[in-house]
């Protein structure tokens, strides 16, 4: 995934944080923000140390949630910037529990607009900040 779709400043993550909607099931937590002015979404991946206590652990989530994000990139919505945050769930997952579980949380977001045909859902929490 190239760096012009990555949300990578600090004042940006921030400002997707505290103003957009949020969204979670039991392994991501997905922020959301409009941004009309986008030629493209952009995204932030965020896995703590909560989550995997060794870089190997994290970097391993963080390369399948950017793989399933390539992979679904035609079906996300251009205008956005959205967070996904990683919950201690999701530490020994595995691809296709990460796929399963993160277009889930993708659909319940409205980043895609539908469940793609072979993902079945999850029970889900809204969050209202």
């Amino acid at each position: 995934m190239r760096k012009s779709y990555r949300v990578k400043s600090e004042k940006d993550f921030q400002h997707v944080f505290k103003a957009g909607e949020s969204v979670a099931n039991r392994a991501f937590v997905i922020y959301k923000i409009e941004k009309t002015e986008n030629k493209h979404f952009r995204v932030g991946i965020s896995v703590g140390k909560k989550v995997g206590h060794t870089a190997v652990i994290r970097n391993r989530l963080k390369r399948y949630i950017r793989a399933v994000i390539t992979e679904y990139k035609t079906e996300i919505d251009p205008h956005i910037d959205f967070l996904v945050i990683t919950r201690p769930y999701a530490r020994n997952f595995d691809m296709t529990e990460v796929r399963k579980n993160l277009i889930h949380a993708l659909t319940l977001a409205h980043v895609i607009e539908k469940m793609p045909d072979g993902i079945e859902e999850n029970k889900s929490e809204r969050h209202s900040d």
